[in-house]
């Protein structure tokens, strides 16, 4: 099993490239070249056609109005059910940017390509059954090897991880627990998005149940609980906090912060906070509200088995009420959508002991930043994987397959996504 080596010709290789998120992570990329190890970033794109991958070079070079990138970024053809054309890839770089879902069907070969030849993995995933997969099953293989799995690097769930340590790093005291609050707010275009991001859903909610018997395999002990009980919500509410309707988050944020708060209590002593499942919200804007509530029907009936699978991800428009399209957003849907993550949070104020007595103290912190799937995920993809080639002193100190909050909360992760256009801010104490 080989090992990491600086001793390679590409900083960050881009694998699935041509795909419609892979496509505005070449553009990150590119932009964010000068950030790299002694000032320079090396990379390459990689995928099955190197047609359609040197058509993404030439549409950024376009775009970003950046010719050079036509012959100075190389092309590495891999394909995923090809394990001879993983290895030689990965044996090229020290990060690989993964791209490929859903990551239930296409992430374990580049996970396992990754370990056996020493490049580090960062994800986009937001499918917790393959996220907590990946650390039962390759977790001390990647310690062994020094390599690190990064999983949900991209708006799932850098934003809802990094956003509950940056408000306990904030906190004047002792933080216990947290509700936080996602707005999307869309333009006169509307807005929308890919079809990839509906299969990865839908699969994932259909196999629900497997997700309870893999967490079983792990053994874990409860965590303690300090404080007030997590308020526990339903599937439709009225919430005080921000004055209007919500319903629960779909998404893989919730597992992915129990990961990383774990991971701080067990590996250094820190009191974890509490965020229950249902309390990370979806609270939409204008006509993307509507129709958002109606998908989320439409997910209950997946759940039920009501809503076939097969249906679903061949219509994707239709069952998502045009919410989720084969085409994705168009860049001028994208320049007029952004997002608002909203952290209230509570706990004990400095010198008082978290075990007696009802939490007296309160914060309220706010992520804001662009459009969250293609614009968002890219920075957020890509600074993580530049934290791990600038600050590997600062993660873990052994590799492994880890959590955004786990891997980073000892690095500048946070300095580096505010400079990006990821603004983190306290609100109110």
């Amino acid at each position: 099993m080989a090992t990491v080596t600086s001793t390679r010709p590409y900083h960050i290789i881009i694998f699935g490239a041509s795909g419609f998120t892979g496509q505005f992570v070449v553009e990150e990329v590119a932009r964010s070249a000068f950030e790299g190890p002694s000032g320079s970033l090396k990379w390459a794109l990689a995928g099955r056609s190197r047609q359609r991958l040197e058509g993404v070079l030439n549409q950024a070079a376009e775009t970003l109005r950046k010719p050079e990138l036509r012959t100075e970024v190389e092309i590495i053809v891999a394909d995923v059910s090809q394990a001879d054309s993983l290895a030689i890839m990965c044996q090229q770089g020290l990060v690989v940017l993964n791209c490929v879902g859903p990551y239930r069907f296409y992430g374990e070969p580049v996970v396992k390509a990754c370990i056996e030849n020493g490049a580090h993995c960062v994800d986009i995933c937001g499918e917790p059954q393959f996220l907590e997969r990946m650390q039962l099953e390759y977790h001390s293989r990647a310690m062994d090897s020094g390599v690190y799995v990064i999983g949900s690097c991209g708006f799932d769930s850098i934003p809802a991880d990094m956003g509950i340590l940056y408000t306990k790093n904030q906190f004047k005291g002792t933080l216990t627990a947290v509700e936080s609050f996602l707005t999307i707010h869309t333009g006169p275009e509307g807005g929308c998005a890919h079809d990839g991001t509906w299969q990865s859903a839908i699969y994932g909610f259909a196999d629900s149940g497997s997700l309870r018997k893999l967490r079983k395999k792990f053994g874990h002990q409860p965590l303690p609980v300090v404080g007030a009980t997590v308020k526990k919500r339903g599937s439709l509410f009225f919430s005080k906090e921000i004055d209007q309707y919500a319903i629960p988050f779909m998404g893989s944020d919730p597992s992915v912060v129990r990961r990383s708060q774990r991971f701080l209590y067990e590996g250094h002593q820190e009191l974890p906070v509490r965020s229950n499942t249902t309390t990370h919200l979806y609270c939409l804007t204008g006509c993307l509200r509507s129709v958002t509530q109606r998908c989320y029907i439409v997910v209950l009936l997946m759940r039920r088995g009501l809503a076939r699978q097969e249906n679903n991800q061949l219509f994707p428009e239709f069952f998502s009420f045009g919410v989720f399209t084969k085409a994705g957003p168009s860049r001028k849907q994208m320049e007029g959508t952004s997002f608002s993550l909203t952290f209230f949070g509570e706990g004990y104020a400095e010198g008082l002991d978290p075990s007696q007595g009802r939490p007296n103290a309160r914060i309220c912190t706010q992520i804001h930043g662009a459009e969250p799937g293609y614009v968002a995920t890219p920075v957020a993809m890509v600074q993580a994987a530049i934290t791990v080639l600038n600050e590997p002193q600062f993660l873990p100190i052994k590799g492994g397959v880890y959590s955004p909050g786990a891997a980073f909360a000892r690095t500048t992760l946070i300095d580096r996504l505010n400079r990006h256009g990821l603004v983190f801010s306290v609100k109110r104490f």
